[in-house]
């Protein structure tokens, strides 16, 4: 079995836990090399997850010819900066969501790989954990009847971080229009797509509540499935609590679940009901990586390309202008 070396740009906060890890113990995968932009925290980094190799740079790195395939993990507005520069140098890629901070950057993106005929995946990792999973096979085995409506309620308390008037990337418009909206609201979005079908129309209200930031704070939208099933949403972060709540109606029941909460997922059918607890795994993109591995190795096709991801990326915008 060939075994993929991979590299990671931007070795930060998210890949501490949640993928690098993911990428080490996936068997024929290693993690072979990381970058970022503080050289002396790479290496720390490197020490700590016992990588081989630091690289100084990015280029340095996605050209090592040892190196086989690279994940993207520094913020959105990179992305296809160092996107096209791996494409260019015909090597696997994962990014990081979103894909880019525009439909029209993921469209570039998707058409330098489909050039090169390279594989391009981006970690929409909730397409493929055990829990939602679950909620897809109750979809398939029609446990609800036929799908009419899904609505999904976000909301959170502002971050002391915005509070402070710190700098945050995840808040600054020229970066992420939506604020927070792009990086949590993005994850749902995109797994409902996976759920019921692609969104064909979307609309949506966008403004900015709190004045803390530049980007949005309150978002509200609506859409339709391809199978006609109708979508609406609202996420706000500026609210007293934290609240995470998907409902699906059917005509004979109904599905709830929240999107980032370790909650049971419930299934009412016929005057029945059902709850089903299905932890996440500790490093939660690891069955996303295990994909990839099933898509190189022609396994199985992966859930999340760049052309899922660029859908999804189409969808915010929509709601968003």
């Amino acid at each position: 079995m060939k075994t993929y070396r991979w590299g990671i740009i931007g070795c930060g906060s998210v890949t501490e836990i949640k993928s690098g890890p993911a990428y080490q113990q996936t068997e024929g995968f290693e993690l072979h090399a990381v970058m970022r932009r503080n050289y002396e925290k790479a290496q720390d980094y490197a020490k700590r997850h016992q990588v081989p190799k630091v690289h100084k740079t990015a280029e340095e790195l996605i050209n090592d010819p040892y190196i086989d395939a690279i994940y993207i993990a520094t913020p959105p507005d990179s992305h296809e900066f160092y996107a096209l520069k791996v494409a260019e140098a015909q090597k696997i890629c994962c990014i990081e969501k979103p894909m880019a901070p525009s439909y029209e950057a993921c469209i570039r993106i998707n058409t330098a790989f489909q050039k090169k005929n390279l594989p391009l995946f981006v970690a929409y990792y909730r397409r493929s954990l055990p829990r939602f999973q679950k909620v897809k096979s109750w979809i398939e085995e029609d446990k609800i009847g036929e799908i009419r409506h899904i609505r999904w309620h976000f909301s959170k308390p502002a971050n002391p971080m915005d509070l402070s008037q710190h700098y945050n990337w995840r808040t600054d418009a020229r970066i992420a229009l939506g604020g927070y909206f792009d990086d949590l609201a993005s994850h749902g979005l995109d797994l409902f797509s996976y759920l019921l079908g692609d969104i064909i129309k979307a609309n949506g209200l966008a403004i900015n509540q709190q004045g803390l930031y530049s980007a949005k704070d309150a978002i509200t939208g609506y859409w339709l499935h391809e199978s006609g099933i109708t979508g609406s949403g609202s996420w706000n972060f500026g609210t007293e609590k934290r609240e995470d709540e998907v409902e699906i109606f059917g005509s004979q029941g109904k599905i709830k679940f929240s999107i980032f909460a370790n909650q049971p997922i419930l299934l009412n059918h016929s005057g029945n009901s059902e709850s089903v607890i299905i932890e996440n795994p500790k490093h939660i993109q690891l069955y996303h990586v295990e994909n990839i591995k099933k898509h190189l190795q022609h396994v199985s096709l992966h859930p999340s390309t760049g052309d899922t991801a660029a859908h999804t990326s189409w969808v915010m915008e929509q709601i968003l202008t």
